[in-house]
């Protein structure tokens, strides 16, 4: 049988237990052992388990849990309430002040947690009704929330970067560290467009009147607020970046911190602990199952000529390897529309990588587009994420039609970043460079 019907049986059968409700995981799973099977007969079970036992064996894979603790940690913690205080005494007094002070703590949280939707929950419940009550417009504020939120898995520590390694076998050291400048890059890009827009629209996010703003006391007693999750970040990447210690130690130290955090906050209980241990376990097992999949789905697929027939798909692509690069981009934004982020790995990277390694782009680079873009997917309509997240926590009048609206000039404003990335591939290769050379 030849190559172009076996893709299309096998895809052409994912798709259908799709449709039917399967859990994603185990259709990709199953229907790759199935053609695993009768592609290579007995030799595949033992190919496919040999592979998986490797990567059980990677210490890697400890981070994945470590990370997702620390974070559920800081989400109950109570430091993302010191910290919007503190952004409120010095940002409330600029045009657009409280949005890009929001966009920040998005930024700290992020480099706290490694997850999106801690941030999008977080600051929909504290700063949106906050924001509104100043006479902030609307969609200005859903959206800042919205895209701030994704950057969780793009500034380090991120779990989708740690899953991206463990599929291309790249240095995480390296991929935390090209995740910093794109992360500051879409910082300062969206926050020019709150600030731009908000001069020119003064209405769409007023400044706080000054007999409530803070005195210059007041500011910088709140700084005390940066202190804990400052300090949490320094000691985590600087303990990578620095070469201490490998991201599972790392995630570890973080551990440690954020249980200090949320003692310092009065918020540490053996009930905090449970619920956070609990929530860990089942996020952690469903990643695992993940991983085990997306093992099965490479194999069953390289097993069955995957490498020549995109080599030729690629062929009849204009524009060489940028046009191959921009063709895959474009698959993952429309993908992100309907999948979620890990689906979207598990189905493109056996497929993407081999068009990668050929067209020369460095992976570390390309596992830096491919995140943002796993960003924008949580974003976009009509499936993601952070768009239910955030309605679950918006004050009543926010609608699904109002978020599903803000987030457009925010995505714009996110691919124009996308542009300068590939512009200047130093804004992701810098870093790596400077500690891993």
């Amino acid at each position: 049988m030849s190559v172009e019907l076996l893709t299309l049986l096998f895809f052409g059968s994912l798709l259908v237990f799709l449709l039917l409700g399967t859990p994603l995981a185990f259709v990709l799973g199953g229907v790759s052992v199935v053609f695993l099977y009768f592609e290579m007969g007995d030799i595949g079970f033992y190919l496919l388990a040999s592979k998986m036992w490797e990567t059980m064996q990677n210490p890697t894979l400890m981070a994945i849990p470590l990370f997702v603790f620390m974070a559920i940690l800081l989400e109950k913690s109570g430091v993302a309430n010191d910290l919007y205080d503190m952004m409120h005494q010095w940002w409330g007094g600029l045009r657009g002040g409280l949005a890009i002070g929001t966009v920040l703590i998005c930024v700290i949280f992020a480099a706290m947690s490694g997850i999106s939707g801690a941030a999008v929950v977080t600051m929909g419940t504290i700063a949106l009704p906050k924001m509104l009550e100043r006479g902030y417009d609307k969609k200005l504020a859903l959206g800042a929330i919205n895209a701030g939120g994704g950057w969780g898995i793009l500034i380090p520590p991120s779990i989708l970067m740690v899953l991206y390694a463990l599929l291309t076998e790249v240095s995480v050291g390296r991929l935390f560290a090209a995740g910093v400048g794109p992360g500051l890059t879409l910082f300062v890009l969206v926050s020019l467009y709150i600030g731009i827009r908000c001069w020119l629209q003064p209405d769409l996010g007023p400044a706080l009147p000054p007999e409530e703003r803070a005195s210059w006391g007041q500011k910088f007693r709140s700084l005390r607020a940066v202190i804990l999750p400052i300090l949490i970040v320094t000691i985590v990447l600087g303990a990578i970046f620095g070469g201490f210690a490998t991201a599972t130690e790392a995630a570890a130290i973080g551990v440690f911190g954020a249980l200090f955090a949320t003692g310092v906050n009065r918020q540490l209980s053996w009930k905090v602990i449970h619920e956070a241990s609990i929530a860990t376990l089942k996020l952690t097992a469903l990643i695992i199952w993940i991983l085990f999949a997306a093992h099965a789905f490479s194999t069953a697929y390289t097993a069955l000529g995957a490498s020549s027939l995109i080599g030729d798909l690629m062929s009849y692509i204009p524009g060489g390897r940028w046009g191959a690069l921009a063709f895959m981009l474009v698959v993952l934004f429309f993908f992100g529309m309907v999948l979620d982020p890990v689906g979207i790995m598990l189905i493109t990277l056996p497929v993407f990588l081999p068009v990668v390694q050929q067209a020369g782009f460095d992976p570390i680079w390309f596992g830096i587009l491919f995140i943002i873009m796993m960003e924008v997917g949580y974003m976009t309509p009509p499936f993601g994420f952070n768009l239910f997240y955030l309605k679950g926590v918006a004050p009543a009048g926010v609608t699904m039609g109002d978020i599903y609206v803000s987030v457009i000039p925010y995505v714009i404003v996110t691919l124009v970043g996308v542009f300068l990335i590939i512009l200047f591939p130093n804004i992701a290769l810098y870093l790596p460079n400077l500690f891993y050379n």
